[in-house]
């Protein structure tokens, strides 16, 4: 059994990744080999994969602490407390992080005119991975609600939705549905965004297929909001209701899809209520 990361150890790993999350943020390139080298010189005789697991426990811990983290790093859970710890000193509680973070989740965004949608398409976490509620070790890390501030980011929203539409109109037209194609409709842009949904869509036989787009800049596991009137929607409509995830939106757009009723097929938060005083 390999011996336990020692204090020192963590921080370095925890800095290294920290270093590499804000060129990242910042829209900078770097080696994630060269960075490992770097790093496995400082440590007590650890292999790749060995650093490559911790990079992928903090990943976890950003992705449970609402935070973006390196979309090469996929999360994996089951990770020690005192890398936790050193994450909330490092990073979460970290100026420079959180500017490069803000900045990220508020950048305005347009649509790829240049996308080709057979690259498009992923397949969605596994379901382990999208119920599971995140751990928590007690500690409390201040730091900006990153998923509000680019849930607010109206422009990225809209970048995403007009994506959505080109993608919805190239897969009918390649099902030899030119008619449908021209059906497509934003909805959320003509008729507002109260419906539970943002495009009008088709399937191959003329059925109606209503999609709501969530997007982020940020990696494929980063959470989003669904608002209730979503979830409503979802329930009645059940297998006619998509939803598209976007990621990776400013540098590689990708999507996976989810369908039916999303109490099903999401881990469902309430992270806020409405408040009168009783």
């Amino acid at each position: 059994m390999a011996e336990a990361w020692a204090r020192l150890e963590v921080e370095a790993a925890v800095a290294d990744y920290r270093h590499m999350l804000i060129l990242e943020l910042n829209g900078q390139s770097y080696n994630k080999a060269a960075h490992r080298r770097q790093l496995m010189a400082r440590l007590q005789q650890r292999s790749e994969s060995s650093v490559e697991r911790k990079h992928q426990n903090i990943s976890a811990i950003l992705r449970d602490a609402g935070c973006p983290y390196i979309d090469g790093y996929k999360p994996l859970g089951n990770y020690q407390v005192l890398l936790a710890d050193v994450v909330a000193e490092v990073i979460l509680d970290d100026p420079q992080f959180d500017r490069a973070a803000t900045a990220a989740a508020e950048q305005p965004a347009l649509p790829r005119i240049d996308m080709d949608f057979r690259q498009w398409t992923d397949q969605p976490p596994r379901p382990r991975e999208v119920r599971e509620a995140p751990v928590s070790y007690g500690f409390q890390p201040v730091h900006r609600d990153y998923l509000a501030l680019e849930a607010r980011n109206r422009s990225l929203g809209l970048a995403g939705e007009e994506m959505v539409m080109a993608y919805e109109r190239a897969r009918l037209l390649q099902l030899g549905k030119p008619s449908l194609s021209d059906k497509v409709e934003h909805v959320s842009k003509a008729r507002g965004d109260g419906l539970g949904y943002d495009v009008l869509s088709f399937e191959r036989d003329g059925r109606e297929r209503f999609i709501e787009v969530k997007t982020t800049a940020f990696a494929k596991e980063f959470p989003f909001f669904m608002s209730r009137r979503e979830l409503d929607f979802s329930s009645q409509v059940g297998d006619q209701f998509h939803l598209y995830r976007l990621f990776e939106f400013r540098r590689e757009p990708r999507m996976f899809e989810l369908h039916g009723d999303m109490r099903h097929r999401l881990w469902l938060d309430p992270v806020s209520y409405r408040a009168m005083v009783a």
